[in-house]
């Protein structure tokens, strides 16, 4: 066969050709073996994963109400999975006076100006409706406990997080890009050396362009492909606050619609096991204790399939 050598596009974050191949190598049974002890990857069948994070959730909810001990989550885009965790809380009559939770997350314009709380696609919007609306009213927790991303709370919101003495939690996931949260690797207001990044704060950044593409499948932009309905700009937290968490639970699930068709497959291997680099955002997450639970789906060999176009 004849040899045909190139490099990735330059649109690519992460471009070491050699480290590409040795995790594309990745093989299932292996995708679990790290070097940390602390960085435990646990490969479950794809029907568990979204019962993990809402009896995950629950489990801490509760766990707090029953030590009356206040518990403070950092939650990733509010999935319409949290009205499960709500109905649990209200068929277990949990009292929710002591929960705090901090979107990890917003929406932006171009000119920075941060998505309003009632625009019906946005990540606070979906908060209060999947989850704050839906516990009982005897039972919530103060609005204000429950915080999005603003405008006016921006600068302070690191500062919220840390005076409450923390996250007890921080739930996420890879994005296309290997973002965390929505920190991507080539965006400008991201720093590139390592430890300005892992002391980076809330702030708005841009989006990358494989963001823009992943986040126009979502169900709120009409699974469509849509990428002129995704805004351009975000407001995320910073490796800071994932860092400062007190455990760190990360997700590696998305397929589409239950096909074993994935954007997720490559850059999960990258998140796990290559460097830990600005590059791949949610790498940092190897050097610190984290659980991880990938999907049979995202854990399987990458490997041609002749049969299949798109």
């Amino acid at each position: 066969m004849t040899q045909f050598e190139y490099s990735p596009s330059t649109w690519v974050p992460f471009r070491d050709k050699e480290v590409l191949e040795r995790v594309r190598s990745i093989k299932r049974n292996d995708i679990a073996k790290h070097a940390n002890p602390d960085f435990k990857i646990r490969v479950v069948p794809d029907a568990e994963i979204e019962w993990k994070f809402v009896t995950d959730v629950f489990f801490r909810i509760k766990q707090a109400a029953d030590q009356r001990k206040r518990l403070v989550m950092i939650l990733p885009q509010p999935w319409p999975m949290y009205r499960r965790v709500a109905e649990l809380i209200n068929r277990c009559r949990v009292d929710c006076r002591n929960l705090y939770t901090f979107n990890m997350d917003e929406y932006a314009n171009e000119d920075g100006r941060i998505a309003p709380e009632d625009w019906p696609y946005g990540f606070t919007h979906a908060l209060k409706k999947y989850f704050y609306s839906r516990i009982d009213q005897t039972l919530r927790p103060p609005e204000h406990q429950m915080v999005g991303l603003t405008s006016e709370n921006l600068k302070d919101y690191g500062r919220m997080i840390a005076d409450l003495g923390g996250a007890d939690i921080c739930y996420s996931g890879p994005g296309w890009t290997g973002h965390l949260a929505f920190i991507e690797p080539d965006a400008p207001e991201v720093p590139k050396d390592l430890e300005a990044f892992k002391q980076m704060g809330p702030r708005i950044v841009t989006l990358s362009p494989f963001t823009i593409a992943q986040n126009s499948l979502h169900g709120s932009f009409g699974s469509s492909g849509d990428i002129a309905a995704v805004p351009p700009k975000a407001a995320t937290i910073g490796p800071a606050q994932v860092i400062a968490a007190k455990h760190r639970i990360d997700f590696h699930s998305i397929g589409v619609h239950g096909t074993a068709t994935s954007w997720q497959r490559l850059i999960s291997r990258l998140v796990l096991h290559g460097p830990v680099t600005p590059l791949v955002p949610e790498s940092i997450l190897q050097t610190l204790r984290t659980d991880v639970w990938v999907s049979e789906t995202i854990a399987q060999d990458i490997e041609p399939d002749w049969d299949k176009g798109y």
